[in-house]
């Protein structure tokens, strides 16, 4: 068996992507939004508030939903819309791992509708949904690989 390729459409699961939380990610997501709150760069600070240690802003991971959609669909696809709800916190040392399934498609207006999760060891710690217009070269680019194969090829 190898892999097989298909157009994506409604149901369609996403590859996942790992994202390593470091203390220089959620810092650098931090500074780069202007959100200069303690707790997103000062671990002692944070712990005095009641964290056990510094924690991604929502704005961060905001950028991280919009990355994954496009590493998905293609830099030439445009975000229309996200609707994310933040749950369990992002800490240092931790791995987000963001998912995806195609809710909707309308062929009419080139969008698709697609449900994000990403998760960490703790629970999850985005849930919402994403809409992206699927641009010519996005639909050029708009097969997701799925590998059938239970064994590796030589």
């Amino acid at each position: 068996m190898g892999a097989e390729t298909t157009r994506p459409g409604v149901g369609t699961e996403l590859p996942a992507l790992e994202i390593p939380i470091t203390r220089t990610l959620i810092v650098a997501g931090a500074i780069a939004s202007r959100d200069y709150q303690d707790v997103h760069h000062d671990a002692e600070l944070a712990r005095d508030k009641g964290s056990p240690d510094i924690f991604m802003n929502i704005l961060t991971t905001n950028g991280l939903v919009g990355r994954y959609i496009t590493d998905c669909f293609g830099p030439t696809a445009q975000l229309r819309k996200a609707a994310i709800r933040l749950g369990a916190p992002n800490y240092p040392g931790d791995t987000m791992v963001l998912t995806g399934r195609i809710e909707e498609m309308d062929d009419e207006t080139r969008t698709a509708t697609v449900r994000v999760v990403g998760a960490n060891s703790i629970g999850n710690h985005v849930t919402g949904t994403v809409t992206v217009v699927l641009t010519e070269s996005t639909e050029d680019r708009g097969t997701v690989t799925v590998t059938v194969a239970d064994e590796v090829d030589s």
